[in-house]
């Protein structure tokens, strides 16, 4: 499934930016494509249907803001980065 996704990455990426603008015009300033685009593949991973490009397309679109943070911050949790390492 992901490899269907991977080869409309070119074909959706106004569509994504249009997402981070709209996040970025929200106060979302450190919103990027990548971050979008991983976070809507996140959301769809459970699904086993086929998605057609109208349907992720609507996906990207449809993404909140609230649903984008909360993606953020598991992916902060999970993210074997050492914050404090530098202080040493």
């Amino acid at each position: 499934m992901k490899q269907q996704f991977e080869v409309w990455r070119s074909d959706v990426e106004q569509v994504i930016i249009s997402k981070v603008d709209e996040f970025r015009f929200l106060g979302y300033d450190r919103a990027t494509a990548d971050d979008v685009w991983d976070c809507v593949l996140y959301q769809l991973r459970k699904k086993q249907e086929f998605i057609h490009l109208n349907s992720f397309v609507n996906e990207i679109l449809t993404l909140k803001p609230h649903i984008f943070m909360n993606w953020l911050t598991i992916r902060a949790y999970q993210d074997p980065t050492d914050w404090f390492a530098e202080f040493d």
